[in-house]
């Protein structure tokens, strides 16, 4: 339910002030919660400080045991000479000089030495005897006075133990011979492969006691090192009195989990603090701690926002006062404006009226101005929702039609691959009875039967450039003067009554695409150009850079837009878009295929581009290519590669073939059988394989091969032109011709002679010769 006027006002008061108020009070909370953080950051970094000071010690500790563990005097392990063991006792006392605590060396059963005995109660190097522990007596070593070994046992003999076998810090622990607590660093003696003794260092808990008193930390703070167990070295304040003592089990468990972090505990003497704590690499724990319940960390700073609350509350009484005065003054205009705004939620075109105060007044012409803003902007919103229905409709026509004509390729592809293989049945037979003895008397039909494989190659090759399917031989192409060339083809193509206007811009860039597929799709507008104006009348030929508007929906970059333009009657709408539909035609029965667009689209879309066309009735249609533009001229190596357009002769050249041995690879059981008769007929030797995995067993038998002949397509692990790599990689240069009517695989790339089904016997000898580099016969 809406407010009023008056309620609005305090609303308005209250969030005009107390967005001050709560700064004001969140000020003084963040500056006291700066001093908390301030604290425990400078808890922080005196722990961190004093965990380093510690664990430091502890590895200067460490490195002493590491290095006398290091002597090669313990090389003789277990074995020890009694001079090389006092040699060791005496390093050892000089690498302790200036630190509290001792070195022992133990032997599983035995203490070799201790330097925390008195340096004249040392046994002296002796030859054939040992010295005894304290006592002064003295005891034959396991093995014999021979064996020169010496065994130092403390004044209270400890039980036999395990050696330990990785370098440790232990715990704090009363020691077994006089019962004084401290910490030992163990590093283990191994030679060659076997830990057999322990050189320990002993660390007093006094030692880490006086590293504490020397960081004169504030009096209210406690500071404690612990072991890796929780149990107290070292403590301020109290000193190694709290040695051995515990910590607290909620504090041990946050240190069992953490390497560093802050609490709120109860130190060892009840009180509550909030401390920090940080564990040194070593494995023990450094704690700071300060009281919470007071000093100038404390909580007692929170009696300073008790002014700060007071103060607020009586300027948000003032503030409500005066806010219901000011109510009475101002609640007509902001009546008026109210009316406005509901009109202009109503859509209703808004006029301002006076309201009595200038700032409603400015209120309400603003509102009028964005009520006609709003009406524009609606209007305007209509028009581009309206383009985009269009443009949307636009596209999934497009799309539809390039997914027919997708589809139609797929099928035209498989078809034409297998109407190929019957073509080359057909004519490798033929030629197989024109090399019969009765091949005259058959003349006449074999001459029929060979025309008639030509036109049915001729339709498949028409099919498959439709489709998009054909393999091309793209070369970058120099648009001025190919145009140029093919302007007088294309003169004679449109008859003499018609006139042919030819127009290239100057900085017109060159393209990548087959020329004579271009010549082609010119020539198929240019011919649907004269049908359209019954060969009278002038056409245009454009070529120049594309507008960015026209290849909005292609692959960024740059594109030459070629454009053939007649003055003909125009195409109805209705039909201009089904005029690249593959055999849609709107001339009488037997004047046209309905293949001519078709393959221009094909040939367009192979490139990279795309074919448009407009038209309108009486005015004409033109037809544009969109092909991408060739940034820079890449020169591109002429492949070999025989197109199989053209026959060549079979003549004396064929015996240069005589006993060559032929791999032959082809699916088609028929057209495999068929060319194998042939080639035989040729004097060559062939094996025979249905596909690739069967070629490379017969290759692999060590069966001898001159040459490769493979279909491209073929069904198992791999095509012929993965076919011919392997093989290739088997024995490098080895000659390879492949010969295919229809393969997506195949590209102009290729470094294999390929030719195109169905082929003629002198093209297959003539590629067979190309390729083993044999004299050709053209």
């Amino acid at each position: 339910m809406p407010l009023p006027i008056r309620s609005r006002l305090l609303v308005l008061v209250l969030s005009v002030m107390l967005p001050g108020i709560i700064a004001a009070l969140w000020v003084s909370w963040q500056t006291w919660n700066d001093e908390q953080q301030a604290t425990v950051r400078h808890m922080r970094d005196s722990t961190r400080a004093l965990s380093m000071v510690v664990d430091k010690e502890l590895a200067r500790r460490a490195g002493i045991a590491r290095v006398l563990s290091l002597s090669q005097i313990l090389d003789a392990s277990p074995q020890i000479p009694p001079d090389d063991l006092a040699m060791l006792e005496l390093q050892s006392r000089r690498a302790m000089q200036g630190l509290s605590g001792w070195v022992e060396l133990n032997a599983p059963d035995r203490t070799l030495f201790s330097t925390r005995l008195a340096a004249e109660r040392l046994p002296e190097p002796a030859t054939g005897s040992t010295t005894g522990s304290t006592t002064g007596s003295t005891t034959e070593s396991p093995t014999g006075s021979a064996t020169g070994l010496t065994t130092v046992t403390p004044p209270k003999a400890a039980a036999s133990a395990a050696l330990i076998e990785q370098a440790v810090v232990s715990d704090l622990g009363p020691d077994p011979a006089t019962g004084q607590l401290r910490a030992q660093i163990i590093q283990p003696i191994e030679r060659g492969g076997h830990v057999w003794l322990n050189m320990v260092i002993t660390v007093l808990p006094q030692e880490l006691q006086q590293i504490i008193d020397g960081q004169r930390l504030p009096a209210d703070w406690t500071a404690s090192i612990v072991d890796a167990h929780g149990a107290v070295v070292a403590r301020h304040p109290g000193g190694i009195s709290y040695a051995g003592r515990p910590s607290t089990d909620d504090l041990k468990r946050l240190m069992a989990t953490r390497d560093e972090a802050p609490f709120d505990s109860v130190n060892l003497d009840g009180k509550p603090v909030t401390g920090y704590f940080s564990k040194s690499p070593q494995g023990w724990t450094v704690i700071t701690a300060v009281p919470r319940d007071g000093g100038p960390g404390g909580f007692g700073a929170r009696a300073a926002l008790q002014p700060i609350a007071i103060g607020a509350l009586l300027l948000v009484l003032v503030g409500m006062f005066g806010a219901l005065w000011i109510s009475r003054r101002i609640s007509g205009p902001i009546h008026a404006l109210n009316e406005i705004a509901n009109e202009l939620r109503a859509g209703e075109p808004v006029r301002a009226r006076k309201t009595g105060m200038v700032e409603c007044d400015e209120v309400a012409l603003a509102l009028e101005d964005a009520s006609a803003a709003i009406h524009q902007g609606r209007y305007e919103l209509e028009e581009r929702v309206n383009e985009a229905i269009d443009r949307t409709r636009e596209a999934e026509q497009l799309s539809s039609r390039s997914q027919r004509t997708a589809a139609l390729g797929r099928l035209t592809g498989g078809v034409a691959h297998d109407f190929n293989n019957l073509l080359g049945v057909i004519s490798n037979s033929a030629h197989l009875i024109q090399r019969s003895p009765h091949a005259e008397s058959l003349a006449m039909p074999l001459g029929a039967i060979m025309r008639s494989v030509d036109v049915g190659s001729r339709l498949t090759q028409h099919l498959l450039r439709v489709a998009g399917r054909q393999p091309v031989h793209p070369q970058v192409v120099d648009l001025r003067s190919t145009l140029g060339e093919m302007n007088e083809l294309l003169v004679t193509v449109l008859g003499k009554r018609m006139q042919l206007a030819t127009t290239m811009a100057p900085d017109l860039p060159s393209v990548r695409v087959d020329p004579s597929e271009l010549e082609l799709a010119l020539i198929n507008i240019a011919l649907n150009a004269r049908d359209a104006t019954n060969g009278m009348g002038e056409i245009s030929l454009e070529a120049g850079r594309a507008s960015p508007g026209d290849v909005q929906d292609l692959a960024p970059g740059e594109y030459v837009a070629i454009s053939v333009t007649d003055r003909g009657p125009g195409i109805p709408e209705d039909l201009l878009a089904r005029v690249f539909e593959p055999f849609f035609t709107t001339k009488p029965v037997g004047k046209g295929t309905g293949l001519g667009l078709s393959q221009v689209l094909g040939f367009c879309v192979q490139a990279g581009g795309t074919a448009r066309i407009a038209s309108q009735l009486g005015a004409g249609t033109t037809v544009t290519l969109l092909l991408p533009a060739q940034t820079s001229s890449r020169l591109v190596p002429d492949g070999a590669r025989v197109d199989g357009t053209e026959r060549t002769r079979d003549d004396g050249f064929t015996n240069s073939l005589a006993g060559v041995r032929v791999l032959l690879v082809e699916d088609n059981e028929e057209l495999n059988r068929v060319t194998a008769g042939l080639l035989r007929s040729f004097s060559c030797q062939v094996l025979s394989a249905k596909d690739a995995d069967e070629a490379l067993q017969l290759f692999g038998s060590g069966a001898a091969v001159d040459i490769v002949l493979s279909d491209v397509v073929m069904p198992g692990s791999m095509d012929g032109q993965a076919l011919a790599r392997e093989l290739r990689a088997r024995r490098p240069g080895l000659p390879v011709v492949l010969i295919s009517g229809y393969s997506e695989a195949l590209t102009a790339e290729s470094s294999f002679i390929v030719l195109r089904k169905p082929a003629s016997p002198s093209q297959i000898l003539e590629a067979l010769r190309h390729a083993m580099g044999l004299p050709t016969g053209t």
